[in-house]
């Protein structure tokens, strides 16, 4: 294992995003634990989310290398989703993948926005390499594709028949921004 990720706090008018410790466990196992949630995140999200799940990932999971950088969504004085940057490698080495959620009382607030508008101004200021910042969303997931348009975000490409979810094959769209050019040769 190599060196545990650090991410700085990022402040926002609507959220604060900083790294998750172990008292974060039991709001963000609360905000994870829901179908609605469960059913637009990766196969391997656990479902039921059990506080063992939470206490795991706000310990030392979130902060694994191949994670890239985890941060916790909070509102208020709560964790209440999650958005991550997580760098490709070798020759891929110039995009990152980007991913969110946020709790289904959340929904439509502003705060997922604000998070990934957040994270995609840092990546730019401190990921010097990546160029392209990246986010395969499930198609039906209309909300997650709002917050990408919002943030700057295109759409890149339809991705059918692209990924497994409850057992079921399923499409994508894939969303991404780019690194402002610079203007000097």
């Amino acid at each position: 294992m190599g060196d545990m990720v650090r991410v700085p706090s990022l402040v926002g008018e609507r959220c604060i995003l900083r790294a998750l410790g172990p008292d974060d466990a039991p709001s963000l196992q609360r905000h994870a634990d829901n179908e609605a949630v469960w059913r637009n995140l990766f196969e391997g999200f656990p479902r039921p989310y059990t506080l063992v799940d939470a206490q795991g990932w706000c310990g030392e999971g979130c902060r694994e290398p191949s994670m890239g950088y985890v941060w916790g969504i909070v509102v208020g004085d709560a964790v209440v989703g999650c958005v991550s940057v997580r760098p490709d490698k070798g020759w891929m080495r110039c995009n990152a993948e980007v991913g969110y959620w946020i709790g289904e009382p959340y929904w439509r607030r502003g705060a997922t926005s604000e998070a990934l508008a957040l994270v995609t101004q840092w990546a730019w200021q401190n990921l010097l390499e990546v160029t392209r910042l990246y986010a395969p969303i499930f198609a039906w997931n209309e909300g997650s594709q709002a917050v990408a348009r919002k943030c700057g975000y295109t759409k890149e490409a339809d991705l059918p028949r692209s990924a497994i979810k409850a057992g079921r094959v399923i499409d994508r769209v894939q969303w991404a921004i780019y690194r402002p050019l610079s203007t000097t040769c």
